[in-house]
This record gives structure tokens, C-alpha cells and sequence, in this order.
């Protein structure tokens, strides 16, 4: 089951999801979105120095610790390194409380990035990850578990079947390439308008000279004619 939570911390309502255990930790690894952010306990410094010296990034799970995955949902035009620190905060939270040794302890630290920064093998246990570049990191220190925080929380929560990740992560990717689609359709279409636009302008100066030459010529033969006004009165 995948657990799905609605912080009101930001001006704006953000989504929180969390797997339920490191198998379903797998599911949210494997069809995470582009916009998602991860959220992750860092128990203890051997854990960073001791992955630091195993992966090319860093890999924080342990097989004795039960620890959940979080992710935060951006909307469009967010930037998972500007966020709101309240909404920060709230995801640090839930990362806490989803810990059953983290939960406990006061002055932990919450590591987050991006979730397309995850990297993934054949080689790790089950829930476990490192970062592709470790410098897309940041962290955030909780001082201790703030209660009325994870009980607001706890109020939106709903469960979803983890089935649906995949076809929730097909529709997505159809809708965006639907929209870039709809957008290199505008930019030829304006490609395109410029293109004639540049053209009716090279006309026009190609034959700027000879509109001039017709328009002088039209005056002579007026006046060759003889016509003027004093033939009106």
C-alpha cells in the first residue's frame, strides 16, 4: 500500500506519498516521477562514511532498520532546492516518523534530492539507493518528533493500492508528451509565421524601387493629359 498525505504547511496544498516497507520502497524507486522529491533518515555518520566508501554516491539503508521512502510531489514551476522551509518541514516530519529507530531520537538529520538524482542496481538490497551526484543533495535537522505537525498529517491520509503506480506513471508521461507535442506544434506554427512574415518584407523591398517608378510614371501621365482644377470650375 502506498500512503498518501496532504501538507497545508506552504501557501499552496502539496502531495506526500510513503510506501508502506522496503518492497513497496522498490515500486516508488522504480515509478517515481521526474517532479518528485525523495526524502530519507540519515541514521548516522558511519552509515554516510561507510556508503561513501562502497558507491559512487551514497546509500543509507540498513537491512535491521525499518525506514520508509517519502516523496513530495512538485507542482509545476517548483524547485525541489527552493521549496517552502514549512512544507521542508513537514516532509522531515513524516520522514521521522515513517522510522522506527529515527522516531525515537531527537537531532536527526533528513537528507533530500530529487528523485531522477536516485540511482539504483542489480548490486543493492532491497529499498536500498545512492545518488548519481551526491552535490544534488541537501539536508535539514529535526531537533524532535513535533506531534500536532504529524497529526495534521495524519488527518488527509489515504491508502493506495501500489498496483496503480505504473499506469499513474504511463498516464503522466502521456499528458507530457502530449503537452510537448501541443508545444512544438506552436513553435513551428510560429516558426512558420515568421518565416512568411520575413518574406512579404524581403518582397517588399525587392520591389520597393519599382512601386516608386509606377507611382512617378501614373503622375506625368495625369498631368500630360492636361487636367487640373481650373477645368472643373
Amino acid at each position: 500500500m502506498v500512503y498518501y498525505f496532504t501538507s497545508t504547511a506552504a501557501v499552496d496544498p502539496a502531495t506526500v506519498y510513503v510506501g508502506k516497507d522496503k518492497f513497496e520502497n522498490e515500486e516508488l524507486i522504480k515509478y517515481g516521477w521526474e517532479e518528485d522529491v525523495w526524502y530519507w533518515i540519515q541514521l548516522s555518520q558511519f552509515t554516510i562514511a561507510h556508503a561513501h566508501r562502497l558507491q559512487s554516491g551514497y546509500a543509507f539503508h540498513a537491512d535491521n532498520l525499518s525506514s520508509a521512502h517519502v516523496y513530495l510531489r512538485l507542482k509545476p514551476g517548483q524547485e525541489w532546492d527552493k521549496l517552502p522551509l514549512a512544507l521542508v518541514e513537514d516532509c522531515a516530519q513524516l520522514t521521522k516518523a515513517n522510522s522506527i529507530e529515527g522516531n525515537k531520537k531527537d537531532n536527526v538529520t533528513i537528507i533530500y534530492t530529487p528523485w531522477f538524482n536516485l540511482l539504483k542496481n542489480a548490486s543493492m538490497a532491497t529499498g536500498q539507493v545512492s545518488f548519481r551526484d551526491p552535490k544534488k543533495t541537501r539536508t535539514i535537522l529535526v531537533p524532535t518528533r513535533l506531534n500536532p505537525t504529524i497529526n495534521r498529517l495524519m488527518k488527509t491520509r489515504t491508502v493506495v493500492s501500489a498496483d496503480g503506480l505504473f499506469a499513474e506513471k504511463e498516464q503522466h508521461l502521456s499528458e507530457l508528451r502530449a503537452k510537448a507535442r501541443e508545444k512544438a506544434k506552436e513553435v513551428r506554427k510560429e516558426q512558420e509565421r515568421l518565416k512568411n512574415e520575413r518574406k512579404d518584407e524581403k518582397f517588399r523591398r525587392e520591389h520597393a524601387y519599382e512601386n516608386l517608378m509606377n507611382d512617378e510614371g501614373a503622375g506625368k501621365r495625369s498631368n500630360q493629359d492636361g487636367f487640373d482644377e481650373d477645368d472643373f470650375m
